[in-house]
């Protein structure tokens, strides 16, 4: 009698099939963990969690203020961005998520209040909030190799395309995206365009197709949507109140805005510019992420404290976990 092994395929590509063995994802050979971490300001921590059991596997210090987190994209290694509380931050912190150890941090003085965070081609491109710069770390020679001025104030976020071709910045006191464009990695051939949008653009984020910006406004309670291919103004999408964070899904069909107000999430039909629904929340929503296929949405909120693990096509809150004092930063890979 012949014997079968069966496999979770979770999604067929062109180059190969994904499988699932308990918490790991196979990628024509290439294992890459599931994990889930999460920023507490309050703590000054990182928790690393399983995210198919939401279990919080252990917590690394970091340094004052966590406020922004990315993973390497074999989720090995976690990039902090340590912002800090009364007194600016000037570090980077990287976070080994297997041995549950900071590798190193790095002092990106005289930048100060590091923020927004993009991994590109394994480097990390920041935000310098308080120097009004762009600029991009390398791990593998431990050194910054290149920065750039965006000339507004309040540069908070950054995004970006695989290409490392083009930026983009949300500025939050000088109401603008700024938009570097390049002939091919950093620093080849600029073009700097600095695009007036409404009050107070703090939340970012680049459609897939690499055509649309959407920031979310503090003050209007609306979003501004950028053409990426004349870098104007295009449209505002009133929502009735600030979203914290505005994240396109995976597939780029839906835009899921975190509303502190209101405590919430509020789907966006991307292509419409229409709202499809709100999942009510007990606590505040802030930092979203998405499973691969974007079914799922992993949420820090707060008031209470915690992670959320959502079913997006339901509702449903698939599991919580407590991962410290005011979490908010969060990423995952592997799932």
């Amino acid at each position: 009698m012949s014997r079968t092994l069966k496999f979770n395929i979770l999604a067929f590509f062109a180059f190969g099939i994904i499988f699932v063995f308990g918490n790991y994802v196979i990628v024509i050979g290439q294992t890459t963990k599931a994990v889930l971490v999460a920023l507490n300001k309050a703590d000054s921590t990182l928790a690393i969690i399983d995210p198919v059991t939401m279990k919080v596997l252990g917590k690394v210090p970091t340094g004052d203020s966590p406020h922004e987190v990315v993973l390497s994209a074999d989720g090995k290694t976690a990039f902090v961005a340590n912002y800090g509380a009364k007194t600016p931050g000037s570090s980077i912190s990287l976070i080994d998520t297997a041995s549950l150890k900071e590798i190193r941090r790095f002092d990106v003085t005289p930048l100060m209040r590091p923020h927004g965070l993009l991994v590109i081609g394994g480097k990390l491109y920041f935000t310098a909030e308080v120097n009004r710069v762009i600029a991009r770390y390398d791990p593998a020679a431990n050194k910054i190799d290149w920065l750039m001025g965006t000339g507004q104030n309040g540069s908070h976020m950054v995004v970006g395309t695989g290409d490392q071709k083009r930026f983009y910045t949300s500025n939050i006191g000088s109401d603008s995206v700024t938009s570097f464009e390049f002939a091919n990695v950093p620093p080849a051939g600029s073009k700097v365009t600095h695009i007036a949008i409404g009050k107070q653009p703090e939340a970012i984020d680049l459609s897939p197709d690499g055509k649309e910006i959407w920031a979310g406004l503090n003050v209007e309670g609306a979003i501004d949507v950028v053409d990426t291919a004349t870098n104007k103004f295009k449209e505002k999408i009133n929502i009735g109140g600030r979203p914290y964070r505005v994240r396109f899904t995976p597939d780029g069909k839906f835009v899921v805005n975190s509303m502190i107000a209101t405590k919430e999430l509020l789907v966006i039909d991307a292509a419409t510019k229409k709202e499809v629904k709100r999942i009510k929340l007990d606590s505040v929503p802030l930092g979203i992420v998405f499973s691969a296929d974007g079914k799922t949405a992993f949420v820090s909120v707060v008031e209470p404290d915690l992670i959320l693990k959502i079913n997006l096509e339901t509702g449903e809150i698939l599991g919580r976990v407590d991962s410290g004092k005011e979490p908010d930063g969060i990423a995952v890979t592997g799932i």
